[in-house]
């Protein structure tokens, strides 16, 4: 069965136009992110790298592996320099919480050494390794909150014990 000469154009320009439909799909989650984690989940296995997903998908976080070509091209023209990071084997995880993906991607490379973050992008920020290390150790809003209101009951507390000793005080007088 002969080709026909058009018929390599054809199949070439579908080819052209997926690529260029995946790159799109990826500058878009590069600017709806809040938060970016690049990282290499080379010699997890299967189970290991569902249980990531899994975790991901339930605190809103996105992960998929693309063509790093098709990424370098996807990032061309921002502020961000991964070209270097873009080498090898390499998932991408897109969140709308800043916080999420980077705890869980890090807390998942403790305790599995064949994880390797390789750089992360938050709020706009590119931040390396030791920054996301970092930014992992921040507790969570939830928890933030909860440190917030404990501090503001102390507070609440040590007002209510001086006002009552002070009204015991104008008493004795």
């Amino acid at each position: 069965m002969a080709l026909k000469k058009g018929a390599v154009k054809v199949a070439n320009a579908k080819i052209i136009e997926q690529k260029a439909s995946i790159v799109e799909e990826i500058k878009n989650k590069f600017e709806n992110a809040k938060s970016v984690v690049l990282f290499n989940a080379r010699g997890l296995k299967v189970s290991e790298v569902n249980e990531l997903r899994r975790s991901l998908r339930e605190s809103g976080s996105d992960y998929k592996v693309y063509k790093n070509t098709l990424a370098k091209r996807a990032v061309e023209g921002t502020d961000y320099d991964l070209a270097s990071y873009l080498e090898g084997p390499t998932a991408i995880s897109f969140s709308k919480d800043e916080l999420a993906p980077v705890k869980i991607i890090s807390d998942f490379a403790k305790d599995h050494k064949a994880l390797e973050v390789k750089v992360g992008i938050v709020e706009g920020k590119l931040a390396d390794v030791n920054e996301l290390k970092e930014y992992a150790k921040i507790p969570s809003r939830e928890g933030l909150l909860t440190m917030l209101a404990g501090g503001m009951i102390g507070v609440v507390r040590d007002l209510s014990i001086c006002l009552d000793l002070y009204s015991k005080q104008k008493e004795e007088n």
